[in-house]
């Protein structure tokens, strides 16, 4: 795919869709589905929704305890296992382990991730944004192909991020080893990897049917906001003096469970067949960015982050790295 192919359809969904239209006339019965991130924020309500469609879920967690909590009331077939996706030890164990039990993975969700954190390091010596966000999850799926290829049809979801407008990928300085560290620059580059790796894998999975995306999954407060003061909030303009949200996030910002919902639209939607690999937002494919528009901002993917080439270059940089850890 290329930047051509990002032409939206005719869905029937909109940004304010919540995970329970866009998921209506699924049935997941007897589908396994690995959500990572998948207690708390729109990990959680990724979870209760696929949950409700009858899928069988694996969450893997860093806290048991925390994630015991916020599982407790999820009704349906959701177990957890052990793992960190700053420890590639740790995601290799975790596949190593799900693999044993579970034969077929068919839905993969990529959900986890870190934003404007402070500077960091993890794996050998990557930047911890792009190390979590896209390393982890990378050794994640590549360890669990032949379960994914095993399914009629798998669906992997990266979850970018518009913010992936603030940066390709660095190649001359990639973790900031030249240049000082930059949060936000750092996180584009990861969401713009988590885009690119969807459209790498999904030549991959091409033989056996299956299929990669990436999504926005569009503003929304979570824990992901974490690391931001409340001041960088305000001047976001995401927050008001006050300290609560703003006129313009009341107004563009999602619930968690409209959040969650172009993850499972990409997830599940039988619309996307033929189009692996591209960039959706609000329940979309999303349109190439518009310089003239006001909204480019926020809305359509940027030609770096859908460019074939780079997704291959990514790709291979990424399996020659996971060799030495």
């Amino acid at each position: 795919m290329s930047l051509s192919d990002q032409t939206p359809l005719e869905t029937g969904f909109h940004a304010k869709s919540t995970a329970s239209e866009v998921l209506a006339d699924i049935d997941l019965t007897d589908k396994t589905a690995i959500v990572t991130g998948g207690y708390s924020g729109i990990g959680l309500e990724t979870v209760r929704a696929l949950a409700e469609k009858g899928a069988k879920i694996i969450v893997p967690v860093r806290s048991r305890e925390k994630a015991a909590d916020a599982l407790a009331g999820v009704a349906g077939d959701v177990s957890s296992k052990a793992m960190d996706l700053g420890d590639i030890a740790s995601v290799r164990a975790f596949a190593a382990e799900v693999a044993s039990e579970h034969p077929v993975i068919d839905i993969l969700i990529c959900n986890a991730g870190i934003m404007a954190c402070p500077e960091a390091r993890i794996g050998d010596g990557w930047e911890s944004q792009f190390g979590i966000c896209h390393m982890g999850h990378f050794a994640l799926v590549t360890s669990l192909m032949e379960q994914l290829e095993a399914s009629e049809g798998a669906r992997i979801v990266a979850l970018s991020s518009t913010g992936h407008k603030l940066s390709g990928i660095r190649w001359d300085d990639m973790h900031f080893q030249a240049e000082p560290y930059d949060k936000w620059v750092a996180y584009g580059q990861a969401k713009t990897a988590n885009a690119l790796f969807a459209n790498a894998l999904s030549r991959r999975l091409k033989p056996s049917g299956g299929h990669a995306f990436s999504v926005h999954p569009g503003g929304i407060f979570t824990p992901l906001q974490r690391h931001l003061p409340k001041e960088e909030m305000i001047a976001l303009g995401w927050l008001g003096e006050d300290g609560e949200p703003s006129e313009l996030a009341k107004a563009g910002f999602k619930s968690p469970e409209q959040g969650a919902s172009t993850t499972l639209w990409a997830a599940t939607s039988p619309a996307l067949n033929g189009h692996a690999g591209v960039y959706c937002e609000d329940c979309n494919i999303a349109a190439p960015s518009d310089p003239e528009s006001e909204t480019s901002r926020y809305f359509g993917v940027e030609a770096h982050a859908a460019d074939d080439a780079e997704a291959e270059r990514l790709w291979e940089w990424s399996a020659n790295a996971l060799k030495a850890v």
